[in-house]
C-alpha cells in the first residue's frame, strides 16, 4: 500500500524552513519551561503525598481547598481525576522536609481535613473496605455469629455487598446501610453490625501514594540518567552501523524530539511522572527507528548513485521511504490518540507524549536527521576541495620558485 506514488519532493532544499520550524517549536517549549520555573514534576519526583478521593456528589473545589487551608495544608493541590461524573479529586501535598521521617503525616492531615469538613466518625469508612475485612469484622460480632452464619457464608455475603456497592447505581459510594437489604443473605443483624462498626461519609479514599523527598530526588537522577544513556547507546549503535555523523544526526534529531515533547508538556501544564519518562524513552526508540529506515536507504543509494550529489541521494531516499514512514507513523498515531482520548487519567501523560512525539519524531526523521548528514557531507567535501586546491597552489608556487631560481643562476 502506498500513499505517495513516486514522490519527487526537494526535502533538503527546504531545510531553512525546517530549521525555522524546529527552532520555533523548541524555543516555545523552552520559554514555557523557563516561565514556569522548570518542569512540573509529579509526586514520583518531587516527593509528597497524593490521595485520590471519590465523593458521592460533585465536590466544591473551593470548599475543599478552604478545608485543607484550615488544616494548615495551604500548599496542597487539587485536580479532577477521570470523567466529571466520576466525582474523583486528586489531593496532592508536597513534602517540605529534608529527611524521610513521618511520611504518613501528610496523609493523616488530609484525612483529618476531610473528616472535619464532610463528617465521618472515627470508625472505618465502609466504602473503603474490601470483602475480606468486612467478613472478618462481622465474624467477630456476637449478634451475627449467633444467627448461625459460618465464615464462608459471611465471606460470600460480604462479596455480594461489595458488588452491590461498586456497580451502578452506587458506583462505589453507598449512602445508607439500609440499601443493603436488597442484597441476598443480608440480615437485620448484619446491617446493625455494619452500622455499629463502620461509617458512611460522603467520600472514600481510593488510592494513596507517599514518596519521600530522598526517593523523589533519586528517581529524578535515575530518570535523567536513563534518558541520556538511551541517547548515548543510540549514538554508538548508529555510528558503528553507519558512520559517526549518522549517529550524531540521529541523536540530535531525537534530542530535538524530546525537547519539543517536554516543552508541549509544560505548555499544557501536565506533570512529569514515571509513566511520562517511560513514554519519553519509548519516543527515543521510535524516533531512532524511523531515522534508521531513512539512513539505511541512503546507504544503499550512495552505492547506486555514485555520480549524484548527497542532496539528490538524500531526497531520493526520503521520497522512497515516505509512504512506509507515513503509513507506519499514521497507524501508531491513531492508536496512541485513542489511548489519549479513552485511556483515562492514569495514562494521560504517557499517551500525550506519544501523540506529540510520533508527529514530531516522523517530522525530524525526514527533515532534521537527513539535513544534518547532508550539511556535514557538503561541508566536508568543500573542506577537502579547499585543502586540495591549497596544496596544488602551494606546489605551483614551489615549482615557479625553482624555475625562477634556475633562470637567475
Amino acid at each position: 500500500m502506498e500513499f505517495f506514488r513516486n514522490p519527487n519532493i526537494d526535502w533538503i532544499g527546504k531545510k531553512w524552513i525546517f530549521i525555522f520550524l524546529s527552532f520555533l517549536l523548541s524555543f516555545t517549549g523552552i520559554v514555557s519551561l523557563i516561565m514556569k520555573g522548570g518542569p512540573r514534576y509529579g509526586i514520583d519526583f518531587r516527593g509528597g503525598t497524593l490521595i485520590r478521593v471519590k465523593f458521592s456528589e460533585a465536590p466544591s473545589l473551593d470548599r475543599l481547598r478552604q478545608a485543607l487551608q484550615e488544616q494548615g495544608l495551604g500548599n496542597s493541590t487539587l485536580q479532577q481525576f477521570g470523567a466529571e461524573e466520576d466525582h474523583e479529586i486528586l489531593v496532592g501535598l508536597d513534602m517540605e522536609m529534608e529527611q524521610d521521617t513521618d511520611l504518613d503525616a501528610g496523609r493523616q492531615a488530609i484525612l483529618q481535613a476531610l473528616r472535619r469538613e464532610y463528617g465521618g466518625e472515627d470508625k472505618p469508612n465502609w466504602n473503603e473496605m474490601g470483602a475480606a475485612s468486612i467478613a472478618g469484622q462481622l465474624g467477630q460480632d456476637p449478634s451475627v455469629t449467633g444467627a448461625g452464619l459460618t465464615p464462608d457464608q459471611l465471606q460470600e455475603v460480604a462479596e455480594q455487598m461489595i458488588a452491590f456497592r461498586d456497580y451502578p447505581p452506587h458506583n462505589g459510594m453507598l449512602a445508607s446501610f439500609d440499601d443493603l437489604r436488597q442484597v441476598e443473605g443480608v440480615t437485620p443483624q448484619i446491617i446493625q453490625a455494619l452500622a455499629a462498626h463502620y461509617s458512611l461519609p460522603p467520600y472514600a479514599v481510593r488510592n494513596v501514594e507517599i514518596v519521600g523527598p530522598k526517593v523523589g530526588a533519586a528517581l529524578r537522577r535515575q530518570a535523567l540518567s536513563a534518558t541520556l544513556l538511551g541517547l548515548a547507546s543510540m549514538l554508538v549503535y548508529i555510528a558503528l552501523r553507519f558512520e559517526w555523523i549518522y549517529g550524531v544526526a540521529a541523536v540530535l534529531a531525537t534530542f530535538h524530539d524530546v525537547i519539543i515533547a517536554v516543552g508541549f508538556l509544560s505548555i499544557v501544564n501536565m506533570e512529569i511522572s514515571l509513566t511520562v519518562i517511560a513514554a519519553l524513552l519509548t519516543l527515543v526508540g521510535y524516533s531512532v527507528n524511523d531515522t534508521i529506515v531513512v539512513f539505511d536507504r541512503m546507504r544503499e543509494n550512495v552505492k547506486l548513485m555514485r555520480r549524484e550529489s548527497m542532496t539528490d541521494i538524500a531526497n531520493r531516499s526520503i521520497n522512497q521511504t515516505l509512504s512506509r514512514t507515513v503509513l507506519t507513523s499514521g497507524l501508531t498515531f491513531l492508536t496512541v490518540l485513542a489511548l489519549f482520548l479513552f485511556g483515562g487519567e492514569v495514562l494521560r501523560g504517557f499517551s500525550f507524549i506519544l501523540v506529540v512525539g510520533i508527529v514530531v519524531g516522523t517530522y525530524s526523521s525526514i527533515s532534521v536527521a537527513s539535513t544534518v548528514v547532508v550539511s556535514w557531507q557538503e561541508y566536508s567535501a568543500r573542506h577537502r576541495r579547499g585543502g586540495a586546491e591549497s596544496i596544488a597552489a602551494n606546489r605551483g608556487k614551489t615549482k615557479r620558485s625553482k624555475v625562477g631560481a634556475g633562470a637567475n643562476a
